[in-house]
């Protein structure tokens, strides 16, 4: 099996820190100011590396070679860029060794800046990142009209069922280490199946997929810019909102607070000419998508706790989120079989 460029399978067994390390020597830059970055919840891996003119650019290294016309992340920044979304400037390709170089923003992730900030600082980066899930979704006619990958892939019920059910496999099974019963089991299938049905009825719109606050970055000039966009996607109006209030909270947010993002979100829609949304039908799909969303959340957290041993980075969202979740289906007053499992987990933690 031979990869573009003559890259042969055997090469590319090679670390993403090797390849690398080739690519900046090949520039004559000094390999040994490669930095290696956190790692997310994936494949990928992050390097700040010497770039141009001593500045310095970001790399993300994927486990294999790839076609840069369709690329995802590629794709989505091609979309996001023509759409006026602040996401980072593509610097170099190397598809053959599976390298995407792009401006380096810096380390001030929305939410390091939000935890070390008053209230009043608080509030007008939210209404910033609320704003821009506004402007993703204007982008909604851009995606179909530049036939956009994002506008080929949806949060349709397959692909809702299917992060329920990894919720149920890694939450249960490989953070909790227990089985559940056979009949609990049917029943609680039953009413997620009920759940990811509503929910892929819903109209859709534009939307980034995980817009949380640690995929938000403040740059040099204090603009808020967007980042691990490459799994953007049609979706629930609400869907990108809940991530952004509801992700990785070590605590449950006050109702009131909740709604009152909400109708700025609403209003800032209207601004921007999209179709007008009933705050009341609004609110039920936002609490329908916090179900949904959070144990989705809360699967991935297992899995990188329960699997990939990275508890000391995950393990401490799961209980508040599973709280956030009781509390949006108390709200509902649906769905008793899972509000019962539930509760009977976080009760006193």
């Amino acid at each position: 099996m031979s990869h573009p460029s003559g890259i042969t399978a055997n090469a590319f067994l090679s670390t993403a820190h090797e390849r690398l390390s080739e690519y900046v020597a090949r520039a004559h830059w000094d390999a040994a100011k490669i930095h290696a970055l956190t790692p997310d919840a994936s494949t990928r891996e992050y390097f700040r590396i010497p770039w141009k003119k001593r500045r310095t650019a970001v790399a993300a290294v994927y486990p294999e070679p790839f076609d840069p016309d369709i690329h995802p992340f590629l794709d989505v920044t091609r979309l996001f860029a023509a759409a006026r979304l602040p996401v980072p400037e593509i610097l170099d390709v190397d598809a053959p060794n599976g390298i995407i170089v792009q401006e380096d923003l810096g380390d001030r992730q929305l939410r390091r800046v939000i935890e070390s900030s008053n209230e009043e600082t608080r509030e007008v980066y939210l209404e910033r990142a609320i704003s821009l899930i506004a402007d993703i979704q204007a982008a909604t006619p851009l995606a179909f009209e530049r036939d956009s990958i994002a506008s080929r892939l949806a949060f349709d019920e397959a692909k809702l069922s299917w992060e329920l059910e990894y919720f149920l496999e890694h939450y249960f099974k490989s953070y909790c280490g227990e089985t559940l019963k056979h009949a609990e089991q049917a029943e609680l299938r039953a009413e997620l199946n009920d759940l990811a049905s509503e929910l892929a009825a819903r109209p859709r719109v534009l939307c980034h997929r995980d817009f949380h606050t640690s995929n938000l970055i403040l740059d040099g000039d204090d603009r808020l810019r967007i980042i691990d966009h490459q799994d953007a996607r049609m979706g629930p109006a609400s869907y990108d909102l809940v991530s952004l209030l509801l992700d990785r909270q070590t605590g449950v947010p006050s109702l009131a607070e909740i709604r009152e993002r909400r109708l700025y979100f609403l209003e800032e829609r209207r601004q921007r000419g999209l179709d007008a949304l009933d705050p009341d039908d609004f609110g039920r799909e936002f609490r329908l998508m916090t179900v949904q969303r959070c144990l989705k959340a809360v699967g991935t957290f297992s899995y990188q706790s329960g699997v990939c041993g990275r508890g000391e980075v995950y393990a401490h969202f799961i209980n508040p989120v599973l709280k956030i979740v009781l509390q949006a289906l108390e709200w509902l007053a649906r769905f008793p079989v899972l509000r019962e499992i539930i509760r009977a987990r976080v009760a006193g933690k």
